[in-house]
C-alpha cells in the first residue's frame, strides 16, 4: 500500500510540480509534444504535403494520441479528486485533445465524412493545453474575469445600438439599395461600428450616408472602450500580484496566494 501511495506522490510531483527538476523536464518535453502536434495538425490541411506525407501523419497522430492518452490517464490516476479534475478547464482540454482521433475509428460511413473532417479538426485544440504552463496567463484570466460585468454591459450597448442604427436604415435605403431586412441592416451596423467596412452593402441615398457618417463616427469613438476597461482591470491584477496579499489587520503586503496566516500579525487573510 505504502509503494501505490509514493508511486502516486512521484507521479504527482513530476506532473504537477512544475517547480522540481523532474517537473520542469516533463513540462518541457510535453510543450514541445504540443507544438509539434498541432504543427502536424496545421501542415496536413495543405493539400499537396498532405498527399505527400499521408502515412508520416497518421503516424504522428497516433503516435502524440497515445502520449497524449498516456499523460491523461496519469493525471486522473494520481489526483486525489478524479471527478474534479476530469470536469475541470485543463481536464475538459486533456480529453478533448485525444477524443477526435479515437472518434475517427467509429465514424467511418460516408455520410459521416464531414464530422470526421470537423473532428480531425479539433485537435488543434491541443494548443490550449500550453496555457497550464504560462505564469501570466493567471493575470490575463483575473483581469478578465474582473471586467466582466463592465464589458458585457458594454456590448449590450452597443448591440442595442446595432439594432437602432439598423431598424433605422432599413426604413431609410429600404430592400431597392440592399437592406432587405432588419437581420441584415443590424449586421451592416455592426461591421460599420467595428469599422471593418466589407463593403457589400453600403447606403445609396443622401440621408443613409449621413446617418452612415454618424455610425462611422460612433464607431471609432468606443471601440477603444473595452480595450481601456481590460488595460485598467488588468493594471490593478498586476499592481496586486506584485505586493502580494494584503492583510486585513495590519494590511501589511507581501503575503504569498497560499498563505492562509499574516506573518506580521497572525490575523488570518
Amino acid at each position: 500500500m505504502s509503494s501505490t501511495r509514493s508511486s502516486k506522490e512521484i507521479l504527482f510531483e513530476i506532473i504537477f510540480e512544475s517547480d522540481t527538476r523532474s517537473g520542469k523536464w516533463f513540462d518541457l518535453v510535453l510543450i514541445v509534444c504540443i507544438i509539434l502536434s498541432v504543427a502536424a495538425v496545421m501542415l496536413e490541411s495543405m493539400a499537396s504535403i498532405r498527399q505527400e506525407f499521408r502515412t508520416a501523419f497518421q503516424w504522428l497522430e497516433w503516435l502524440f494520441t497515445v502520449l497524449f492518452t498516456i499523460e491523461y490517464v496519469i493525471r486522473i490516476y494520481c489526483v486525489s479528486n478524479r471527478m474534479r479534475y476530469i470536469f475541470s478547464f485543463y481536464g475538459l482540454v486533456d480529453l478533448v485533445s485525444i477524443a477526435p482521433t479515437y472518434l475517427g475509428l467509429f465514424l467511418t460511413d460516408a455520410h459521416y465524412l464531414l464530422v470526421i473532417r470537423i473532428l480531425r479538426i479539433l485537435r488543434i485544440f491541443r494548443i490550449l493545453k500550453l496555457t497550464r504552463y504560462i505564469s501570466q496567463a493567471k493575470l490575463l484570466t483575473d483581469a478578465l474575469y474582473r471586467s466582466q460585468e463592465k464589458v458585457t454591459v458594454f456590448f449590450f450597448s452597443i448591440f442595442s445600438l446595432a439594432i437602432i442604427f439598423g431598424a433605422t436604415m432599413y426604413i431609410v435605403e429600404g430592400a431597392e439599395n440592399g437592406f432587405t431586412n432588419i437581420p441584415k441592416s443590424v449586421y451592416w451596423a455592426i461591421v460599420t461600428i467595428t469599422t471593418v467596412g466589407y463593403g457589400d452593402i453600403s447606403p445609396q441615398t443622401g440621408l443613409g450616408q449621413v446617418i452612415a457618417s454618424f455610425i462611422m463616427i460612433t464607431g471609432y469613438s468606443i471601440i477603444a472602450i473595452p480595450t481601456g476597461i481590460f488595460a485598467a482591470e488588468l493594471s490593478q491584477v498586476i499592481k496586486q500580484d506584485k505586493l502580494g496579499r494584503v492583510c486585513p489587520g495590519c494590511k501589511v503586503a507581501g503575503h504569498e496566494a497560499k498563505a492562509n496566516y499574516c506573518h506580521d500579525c497572525g490575523a488570518k487573510l
